[in-house]
């Protein structure tokens, strides 16, 4: 799986596409031109994947998720809750219209890299959510703390 890197800026046509920045290409690892994307989970934006990054998210949930359970089974299906989407000859993709309503009539997008797949957030939405981030060193020293087991990012327990 591609480890994806950036923040792009991109227009948006009145068809719903815009060209999938060069930079965010040459870092795939596959000449293959097909992606997935659905809504976001956790803010108001789509998630953008490789093909190949879906499926092994869902080949990995699918082990962890049990299928008679009525929980499992309603997260797996808003997580597969998706569209397959191609990369034309221009290097565009298009926005399927179900999903356009989440960044509604915006001209401009900016393509967030998560690492495993990219977030495709309305301009203003993303500003907001970046603005709304009071104190992000806070938050990265208690969340990281807590992982790698600190009582705060330089103390060790």
């Amino acid at each position: 799986m591609a480890l994806i890197l950036g923040t792009e800026y991109c227009k948006v046509d009145s068809n719903g596409r815009f060209k999938f920045p060069i930079a965010l290409k040459r870092q795939l690892e596959t000449e293959d031109c097909r992606f997935v994307i659905r809504r976001g989970f956790t803010s108001e934006c789509l998630e953008l994947w490789t093909y190949a990054s879906f499926q092994e998210e869902v080949e990995v949930l699918q082990k962890m998720l049990k299928p008679y359970n009525i929980h499992d089974r309603q997260i797996m299906r808003q997580l597969t809750h998706a569209n397959l989407v191609e990369m034309d000859s221009n290097d565009r993709l298009l926005i399927p219209p179900e999903q356009k309503s989440i960044i509604g009539d915006a001209k401009e997008i900016v393509l967030q890299s998560t690492g495993k797949c990219i977030e495709i957030w309305e301009r203003a939405a993303y500003d907001k959510m970046n603005n709304d981030i009071a104190d992000f060193a806070s938050v990265v020293d208690k969340r990281l703390g807590e992982l790698y087991g600190l009582s705060s990012a330089g103390d060790a327990e």
